[in-house]
């Protein structure tokens, strides 16, 4: 009759009592040293909650296997082995196995919750999803980094709350990780389908909020030699859902709950939308269609209700719309000397063009640069490196090689000037029944002072 812990003596039960034991002592210890601050590195978290503990269910896994099969080659030799184990508590051999094998379940259950736990935590930090997944993520995790949001986690605006969307988020991740595991990564990644948000950005943006009639400066530079500046002032109706401003407008008041805004796109990016449907508070409704449109074509295309991020559809992580706009607003904040003749040309012209690789463009914007000043008399030095080290780094925020993401890849849909914006649907094409068209007019959302 065989023992019971005769059937551990097999190699493979052997092995998972050993994975199991080292493992659990490399979690303890790896758990310790990260929560004590000695580890920075992003994938600390992977390789502390991922990687150990795997190993550590592996090793479980093993010892009954391991049994099973020194089970199996015991009765093939013949061995009488009984099936069933008679567990007799007034034996005190059997008691202090007992509270082993218990003592033991308890210790494996906290480190697989410890586990699990930990690797939930890891998995929503930005550093997860911008450096465990390096070449893909680059681009949304720096601009994430140098944009208005960078204290806001990736999970408050991609996940949100609940076990629905936790659920759904790592289904996603799921298919994602499978898609970089064979290289199937599209380039560039287009936007991601974000919850409505009202569940995610009206949790710190309160949508009846009234922002009045706020003033926009918009400094543009030319080209010459003095880098002149031209001053657009703007003053903007932007007012509040159900609030007009002093012109009976409000932009806003496309957010306004009592109203509800549905359209159509015809293309992935909703750049191009044929179709629109207004409800106001009454309950009336009107329909706007572009020209030429048929309702064929409505029905093939995307029904969506407006909210808020089919304007403000770039609020987490900005890529420039054009590298101009981006080196106009280096110098306005002076990070770029406009003491520097044609500063505002070269500067266009450096980050503007195609390098094979991120690194090479930003050796060769300081090379081109410098060889440009070289024989520019009462050049200050610190001017100069302050004005390439600023052009590095708005090359850096905005242009990834390897994901062909660069200037202008993901349009911007606040304003209209560098996509088509607010012209999607304000064109004066888009037409209703009684003739009536969506305006059009410059005056209509702002007022140059």
């Amino acid at each position: 009759m065989a023992s019971r812990t005769v059937l551990l003596r097999h190699p493979v039960a052997i092995a998972g009592i050993l994975l199991t034991t080292v493992s659990a002592m490399l979690f303890i210890a790896l758990v310790v040293a990260l929560f004590a601050g000695l580890f920075a590195n992003p994938y600390a978290g992977v390789l502390v909650f991922v990687g150990v503990p795997a190993l550590f269910v592996l090793g479980l896994l093993l010892i009954p296997l391991g049994m099973w099969l020194e089970l199996r080659r015991q009765r093939d030799r013949g061995a009488a082995v009984r099936d069933w184990p008679v567990i007799d508590f007034g034996i005190q051999r059997t008691r202090r196995w007992t509270l082993l094998i218990v003592g033991l379940t308890v210790v494996n259950l906290i480190i697989v919750s410890l586990a699990a736990g930990g690797t939930i935590h890891t998995m929503d930090t930005p550093g997860f999803c911008g450096q465990t997944c390096h070449e893909p993520m680059e681009p949304e995790y720096v601009a994430w980094q140098a944009g208005p949001h960078a204290h806001v986690t990736c999970t408050a605006c991609h996940v949100g709350e609940g076990a629905r969307a936790l659920v759904r988020s790592k289904l996603a991740g799921v298919r994602q990780l499978y898609h970089v595991v064979v290289g199937h990564i599209p380039r560039p990644i287009k936007g991601a389908d974000m919850r409505p948000a009202l569940e995610t950005c009206g949790n710190c943006h309160s949508v009846g909020r009234n922002h009045g009639e706020p003033i926009l400066m918009k400094r543009d530079y030319a080209d010459d030699e003095q880098n002149s500046e031209t001053i657009t002032t703007l003053q903007m109706m932007v007012g509040g859902p159900g609030r007009k401003t002093s012109a009976g407008r409000a932009i806003h008041w496309h957010a306004d709950p009592e109203v509800r805004i549905e359209f159509v796109a015809t293309d992935a990016d909703r750049q191009t939308i044929p179709y629109v449907r207004v409800v106001n508070r009454n309950g009336q409704v009107k329909e706007y269609k572009a020209e030429g449109v048929t309702d064929e074509l409505i029905a093939r295309g995307e029904q969506r209700v407006m909210d808020c991020i089919d304007c403000h559809n770039t609020p987490g992580h900005r890529i420039s719309p054009t590298a101009e706009q981006a080196v106009d607003q280096a110098i306005a904040a002076g990070d770029v000397s406009r003491q520097l003749p044609f500063v505002r040309r070269e500067g266009v012209r450096v980050v503007k063009t195609e390098y094979p690789t991120q690194e090479r463009g930003l050796e060769t914007i300081e090379k081109e640069l410098r060889a440009f000043y070289a024989d520019k008399t009462a050049v200050d030095q610190r001017d100069l490196a302050r004005s390439i080290a600023s052009l590095q780094s708005v090359y850096r925020q905005n242009v990834f090689p390897t994901m062909k993401v660069t200037f202008g890849v993901y349009p911007s849909n606040l304003g209209h000037i560098t996509s088509n914006g607010c012209f999607r649907c304000h064109d004066d094409s888009h037409m209703a029944a009684d003739g009536s068209a969506i305006s059009a007019e410059c005056e209509y959302c702002h007022v140059q002072k």
